[in-house]
């Protein structure tokens, strides 16, 4: 496996010091993001598109540096009820997957999206009950007239460009767990598997290992983040916390670096499963720790990673 960082986290510098920090680290890939709620900081599909020299150059950065490009990642809503939001989304996609084919990069990473609960809908629906039977009906609405219509279409478009779609499990969306992301891939396309975020898994109680063994060849791209369980607000609320996330001393759990949510044994078992069940891709560091600054997030998270994938001695080369 390769180990590399979604480089949102490194927003704030041009893409040439996004990509020298990810060298320095001593990663190995990078994933752009291009659209959606990530934005396109160092990765406008529009612009690379029309601009060959543009394009190049972002070849050539990438590849000075050793580094190759994992995924492109859009995440979205491209099913939104605000059309105006929808249409945004979905071009985004578009434009990232074109970008893909011209780049060689075969993984588009998105979320599946939430319609509302009707075309009179304003705000997306996300339904998570089966009773009052009112969900049942808005469930299937949902899936029959907005979420299979539209993947399958992206399925058929995503095949004429050579790029298979990682989508990334997250409540709030219709895909937000092991088996709402197995029925999307069958009934839409088998070009549709999943961006595997353990993060999302562990704060709704799953456990990642048995999800792995489940998705198996379905998963097509990993993000390395953690979640921190405070035990007394879940023993009190649960899980379902709508609190905001600075508000981390009330919360039920909260996005950490990865190791301060789990440790480094229950990583290795991650990763080793993983490789059981055929994947060789890249891990890539995702940072959404509100109790870190950016920059010791990512070098504790590509120090950690590197020691549950490659040891103890691989990490310290460029740690010490």
């Amino acid at each position: 496996m390769k180990l590399g960082v979604f480089t949102v986290l490194f927003g704030q510098y041009p893409l040439e010091q996004a990509l020298d920090k990810v060298q320095e680290a001593g990663l190995q890939a990078v994933e752009l993001g291009t659209g959606g709620y990530p934005g396109n900081t160092h990765c406008n599909p529009r612009v690379l598109l029309d601009n060959p020299q543009e394009l190049t150059r972002l070849k050539e950065a990438v590849a000075a540096r050793g580094l190759a490009i994992s995924a492109l990642s859009c995440h979205g809503n491209p099913l939104h009820p605000n059309a105006d939001i929808a249409g945004q989304h979905h071009d985004d996609f578009v434009h990232t997957v074109r970008l893909a084919e011209e780049l060689g990069v075969d993984t588009v990473v998105t979320f599946s999206g939430c319609p509302g609960d009707s075309e009179q809908a304003r705000y997306p629906s996300w339904a998570t009950c089966a009773w009052p039977p009112d969900f049942q009906e808005v469930l299937d609405w949902q899936w029959s007239e907005k979420v299979l219509p539209y993947w399958q279409e992206q399925s058929v478009m995503c095949r004429q460009y050579g790029v298979r779609v990682a989508i990334e499990a997250h409540p709030g969306f219709v895909v937000y767990n092991t088996e709402t992301a197995l029925r999307l891939r069958a009934e839409a396309g088998s070009n549709i598997g999943v961006n595997f975020d353990p993060s999302h898994l562990f704060w709704q109680g799953m456990d990642p290992v048995e999800c792995i063994k489940q998705l198996g060849s379905a998963i097509y791209h990993v993000h390395a983040k953690d979640t921190s369980i405070d035990k007394r607000n879940t023993a009190l609320n649960g899980v379902l916390d709508v609190k905001p996330y600075n508000r981390e001393l009330e919360r039920s759990w909260i996005f950490r670096t990865i190791g301060y949510g789990h440790g480094l044994e229950e990583w290795q078992n991650l990763i080793s499963t993983l490789t059981k069940v055929g994947y060789d891709g890249v891990i890539s560091i995702e940072h959404e720790d509100s109790l870190m600054s950016v920059d010791e997030g990512f070098r504790k998270a590509a120090r950690f990673l590197s020691q549950a994938v490659i040891g103890e001695k691989a990490g310290e080369m460029w740690w010490a």
